[in-house]
């Protein structure tokens, strides 16, 4: 059976395959359309399968807020000209629509859910087979409050969320601190939340820094609580310095503008 030039528009149009791939699909179902999208599937499948220990550094990382509720999420794949083709942002953007419709609890969950008949799990794998390239979803993050902000790097290599207490927070304000986030990547909300391992090493670090500038033995562990509290300063949201007003942290930026921050993630493809 001949392939025509409609069948094979049709056929990129549900694949997103190339040209040549979808006339060969064609060619190979002897022009049965289902076969033919089964043939690219099983394509991607092989890819993802021949290239899963390749490293899928590169890809987009988009985000988005609807009221209580924010996420972010990265599709990765191996090079920065696949990460900037059109058709990857969009399923990149599928995939976050999907997100804040289902709003799953995890990753594994976000993967399992349909999108026009397939999972997002074999979108991705399709994709694959698209580029020639390993696809993973690299990242799933969510946020949720009373209300909730998104922000998107220029790039999309980074993109940031932030929840709030309060149901009404001003645009600006919740942006602000969403890129302070992208800005100066806090470790965590406040210092009650620092993880126990990192406040013990950081209290290590002063307890040596003091020894080899000759201190007292005596006095090493109160040095090296006015160490950690500067770290808490320089580390933690509420504590930093305001990029836009050194003069106040962000904690009391927000609070003189009514908003309480309670939960951030911060998902970022860059080398740091």
């Amino acid at each position: 059976m001949a392939v025509t030039m409609a069948d094979i528009s049709k056929l990129r149009t549900m694949t997103g395959a190339g040209m040549m791939d979808c006339k060969n699909a064609l060619t190979e179902a002897n022009g049965d359309m289902d076969k033919a999208v089964e043939l690219i599937r099983k394509r991607g499948q092989a890819i993802a399968a021949k290239r899963s220990d390749r490293e899928a550094s590169e890809g987009c990382v988009l985000a988005s807020a609807n009221g209580k509720f924010a996420a972010v999420v990265a599709v990765k794949c191996e090079t920065d000209f696949v990460a900037k083709n059109a058709d990857f942002i969009a399923l990149t953007q599928q995939v976050l629509d999907k997100a804040m419709e289902c709003q799953p609890k995890d990753k594994d969950a976000l993967l399992e859910t349909i999108i026009d008949g397939r999972s997002v799990k074999d979108l991705i794998t399709d994709r694959s087979g698209v580029t020639g390239e390993k696809m993973e979803l690299g990242f799933y993050e969510i946020v949720e409050g009373g209300s909730s902000v998104a922000y998107i790097h220029p790039g999309n290599k980074l993109a940031t969320i932030v929840s709030f207490a309060e149901e009404s927070v001003e645009n600006q304000v919740a942006r602000d601190v969403a890129m302070q986030v992208a800005a100066m990547n806090p470790i965590s909300l406040n210092r009650d939340e620092v993880p126990a391992d990192i406040v013990e090493k950081e209290l290590e670090i002063g307890r040596e820094k003091a020894r080899q500038e000759g201190k007292p033995e005596a006095i090493l562990d109160k040095i090296a609580q006015g160490r950690l509290n500067k770290f808490y300063q320089e580390s933690t949201l509420m504590e930093q310095a305001f990029i836009k007003d050194g003069k106040m942290s962000v904690g009391q930026y927000a609070k003189s503008n009514n908003a309480t921050p309670i939960a951030f993630k911060r998902v970022t493809l860059n080398e740091e």
